[in-house]
């Protein structure tokens, strides 16, 4: 199985620390965001290679980032990508930057996705036993209490079985409380499926959970319910707090 992490966005909350440098590799409790997420995607013996997506203004810096990454991620093959962007307006979005990695890496096999910019206190490795069970698309969900965090993400229903009934992009009112967290794991034969969308019209390509309210009304899709807490760093207060909080 192959990974592909979404590190393409400019993170313009941040500003000015993620002004001339990627939010993925700022440093949470002695290491950077990239390195918690991808120290625990080699632990599982499940993933050969990591393709991370930048924009072109960070390119530079995350293939930095990665010649050094090789020695502390043994066994995981680090591809860096340049999807050719270069500020917030002309971003591709994450399908798009997630078809582009398709067909820049050749890509037939299983491929798990991942927001870089997200930190979760468990190990991905029962996201991908669940995947390994169902043998189809999945996606992760988690039950969200607050109607106005609803409101911004995506919103699953989910039969007795966890397989999605339906899902909606932040919704004016939610089905439910089940939130979806960018990350997925894609089975083969749906690769073909991203690349092929990403000239329509009717998808929302901007968010990852777009593309999935449109594939789940063609092709069944199954929610994980996560054993634990994923953490969105989206500004500086959010910043601080994991930084003196984030522990594994």
């Amino acid at each position: 199985m192959k990974c592909i992490v979404l590190a393409a966005g400019y993170a313009t909350r941040l500003y000015p620390l993620t002004q001339n440098f990627p939010k993925p590799l700022l440093e949470v409790s002695g290491k950077s965001i990239l390195d918690w997420l991808l120290e625990d995607v080699q632990s599982t013996g499940m993933i050969d290679e990591v393709i991370v997506v930048s924009n072109h203004k960070f390119y530079d810096i995350f293939n930095k980032w990665a010649n050094g990454a090789a020695d502390r991620l043994q066994g995981l093959k680090l591809t860096i990508l340049d999807d050719g962007s270069t500020d917030n307006d002309n971003r591709l979005g994450a399908v798009r930057d997630i078809a582009f990695a398709i067909n820049q890496c050749n890509l037939d096999s299983d491929v798990l996705v991942l927001a870089g910019d997200n930190l979760l206190d468990f190990s991905i490795k029962g996201f991908l036993d669940f995947y390994n069970d169902k043998k189809t698309t999945c996606i992760m969900r988690h039950f969200e209490s607050s109607i106005e965090k609803l409101q911004r993400t995506g919103i699953v229903e989910v039969d007795d079985e966890d397989k999605v009934i339906s899902m909606e992009e932040k919704p004016k009112e939610p089905k439910s409380n089940w939130a979806v967290p960018p990350f997925y794991v894609y089975g083969s034969d749906d690769l073909p499926v991203i690349v092929e969308c990403v000239n329509s019209e009717e998808i929302n390509l901007d968010a990852p959970g777009g593309f999935i309210e449109w594939f789940c009304k063609r092709r069944p899709v199954y929610a994980y319910e996560m054993p634990g807490k994923r953490y969105d760093i989206g500004n500086k207060e959010s910043l601080e707090w994991i930084r003196k909080n984030y522990r594994r």
